[in-house]
């Protein structure tokens, strides 16, 4: 078993930034690829960032490309830096951990066995 629990949420104006940290515990956090995860009101959950076991993979849709940053460090935490956020970034943050070995970063919802309560991110124009 693996507990996730995010932090760092909260209500930003556009073109702000927040930081995103989600601590694992339990299960080996060395083992799992990790990854964001993000629902708005009344949209399906959706894939925003991942990073493989080692850190040397990493993906990001194309909506946070080149504005938001994974990453992931030796004490059981993954962060997510995000800059110029805008309004339509508004939505519950999750961290999810995929405990499999696989290659590269997995993208769907379905590939990930853990998951954290969400942290709201509200982005105001």
């Amino acid at each position: 078993q693996m507990r996730l629990v995010e932090s760092g949420g909260g209500l930003v104006q556009a073109g702000g930034s927040l930081r995103l940290s989600c601590a694992a515990s339990g299960r080996t956090f060395g083992s799992a690829a990790m990854a964001w995860f993000r629902q708005a009101p009344g949209k399906e959950r959706e894939f925003v960032a991942g990073i493989s076991r080692s850190g040397g993979s990493i993906g990001y849709s194309d909506s946070v490309k080149g504005r938001f940053t994974i990453s992931r460090d030796n004490a059981k935490n993954t962060s997510l830096q995000m800059n110029s956020l805008k309004p339509e970034d508004t939505a519950v943050y999750s961290c999810a951990a995929d405990p499999d070995v696989r290659a590269g970063v997995r993208r769907r919802v379905s590939d990930y066995t853990y998951w954290g309560q969400g942290t709201q991110v509200t982005v105001s124009s």
